[in-house]
């Protein structure tokens, strides 16, 4: 099934789009901030400790404040221990607390979408986007963050000492930050492009395992195995060509940085020594100078990994903002919500009986990707009690009505009478918890008998279920199972025969 790419593209690589996710970590978010900024610094001060040592411990003249400077240096180096064992300690927990409420807020969503939707978007599509992408974006809100905290500290801290050391020399190295940006600004806009169409691919690979998966049988039967082979070697080329093109211009942005800075550490060097040989700078500030404009190379490419990455994830924030933003399209009023409570907050209170009684009324209907009216003007009443045979070929629309009663779809046209008042009076909570519904194709769930039949109500005793089973006649089909009740009926009821599967949905249907 292929989906439309329809995530909006999002300013500033998706941040501001994701913030409203993390207030609950956002006390958490700036202690790790904090404490990854001090760690940069004490490291960016080590090199100071090499400056004082070259002038005034190396000739060997003085070491009346060497117990100072020990004592200095073991302080700066616990502040920095300590730094980062709490950074390092705040960011696992808050990457994983992030990632769960990620998915967690992506799966509560998914429940409240029509079934037009799920139309629509394969099992690849979305497990990609409640699996895959959240784990990506709590990996970019908490390391990926704190990369580029440490690094930017370093760097600016790094750049504020060679200042004072030498204002020269450090001018010579601020003259790579315009070009940074231009090529940064460069090669963004192609590397997100890149990791679209890469994740797009990987939705897709996804989706089509998945169905090699669930119609294994299917493919066997029809001796079809070459060809879906065939197709899935093809996906997974294809993304990793794509992939390999976007590793050559994260590499060839990471080489042409590194090699411009290389030339300006050569030039300063340059200068550098000139100075020395001119009595204008001692060789221990030369020798620190360099230290640090060497120790910039490290830093500088792992901020350009991480901001690589940070392009990167903004496709995967994208995606999880665009389903986040998805509207069903059967939605209750205010004024129903108010009185009936939604999906999670139902008010049962308020909750009347079902009669029974179902009117169909001048109803119209076409699909919401449709073109063409599936029903037109149709009319009926079905009164309390009374059962009905509705009879017709293929895609007359048999289905279409059971799903209109269940509101799973709304009229295009007329309206649905529940009890003489209009189906969308009342919540689709409400209207759901007083129907019992079989799909033509049953399914059930990973577990035993005992685990389907409680689905829907998970407070049923053994003997309801026995009850229930009896009336559908399947408590016989049951007794022979090799467990009874705890009998295992395998993923989407594998272990059991298609009549079977639906004698256990009728009865899950009634116990509901």
């Amino acid at each position: 099934m292929e989906q439309a790419n329809t995530e909006k593209r999002l300013p500033w690589y998706g941040i501001p789009a994701i913030l409203p996710y993390l207030k609950e970590y956002r006390t958490k978010m700036v202690i790790m901030v904090f404490f990854g900024a001090v760690s940069s610094v004490a490291d960016a001060v080590f090199p100071l400790f090499n400056r004082y040592a070259l002038n005034h411990f190396a000739d060997g003249k003085t070491l009346d404040t060497m117990g100072l400077f020990v004592l200095l240096y073991v302080a700066v180096l616990l502040v920095q221990v300590a730094a980062n064992l709490i950074s390092a300690f705040l960011i696992s927990f808050v990457e994983l607390d992030v990632g769960r409420d990620l998915k967690n807020a992506a799966f509560n969503h998914l429940q409240t979408l029509s079934f037009s939707y799920y139309n629509n978007h394969s099992v690849g599509y979305l497990h990609a986007r409640v699996m895959s992408d959240t784990d990506r974006i709590g990996t970019l809100v908490t390391w990926r963050l704190m990369d580029l905290v440490w690094y930017f500290s370093y760097i600016i801290s790094v750049f504020f000492v060679m200042f004072r050391i030498n204002a020269e020399l450090s001018a010579m190295l601020l003259l790579l930050l315009p070009i940074a940006i231009l090529l940064t600004g460069f090669f963004q806009r192609r590397l997100v492009v890149l990791n679209r169409k890469i994740r797009e691919l990987n939705s897709r690979i996804t989706g089509n395992f998945n169905e090699g998966i669930t119609g294994a049988r299917t493919i066997r039967t029809l001796v079809v195995e070459d060809r879906v082979i065939r197709d899935f070697r093809e996906d997974t080329e294809r993304m990793r060509k794509t992939s390999v093109h976007a590793t050559h211009y994260s590499a060839l942005f990471s080489a042409t940085l590194t090699s411009m800075a290389s030339a300006a550490l050569a030039i300063v060097l340059w200068r550098g020594g000139r100075l020395t040989r001119e009595s204008m700078m001692e060789i221990g500030t030369l020798s620190v100078f360099m230290s640090y404009a060497l120790g910039m190379m490290d830093p500088l490419r792992y901020m350009i990994a991480a901001l690589s990455e940070l392009v990167s994830a903004q496709v995967n924030i994208e995606r999880f903002t665009g389903l986040m933003k998805e509207t069903s399209d059967v939605t209750d009023t205010p004024e129903v919500v108010e009185k009936y409570g939604d999906t999670f907050h139902p008010k049962k209170e308020n909750w009347e009986g079902l009669r029974g009684d179902i009117e169909f009324r001048d109803v119209s209907f076409r699909y919401p990707d449709g073109k063409e009216l599936v029903l037109s003007h149709f009319n009926l009443r079905v009164p309390r009690g009374q059962r009905v045979a509705i009879v017709g070929e293929t895609g007359a629309g048999k289905s279409t009505l059971v799903n209109l009663v269940c509101r799973f779809f709304e009229p295009t046209e007329g309206q649905i009478l529940i009890d003489g008042r209009d189906a969308r009076e009342r919540s689709q909570l409400w209207l759901h918890s007083h129907i019992g519904y079989v799909l033509q194709t049953p399914h059930l769930f990973s577990g035993s008998v005992r685990d389907n039949l409680r689905y829907g109500r998970p407070d049923a005793t053994d003997e309801e279920i026995w009850d229930a089973l009896r009336l559908v006649s399947a408590a016989d089909v049951v007794k022979h199972m090799g467990q009874g009740l705890d009998s295992p009926v395998g993923e989407g009821g594998d272990l059991l025969s298609t009549g079977e599967k639906q004698l256990l949905s009728f009865a899950r249907a009634l116990l509901a």
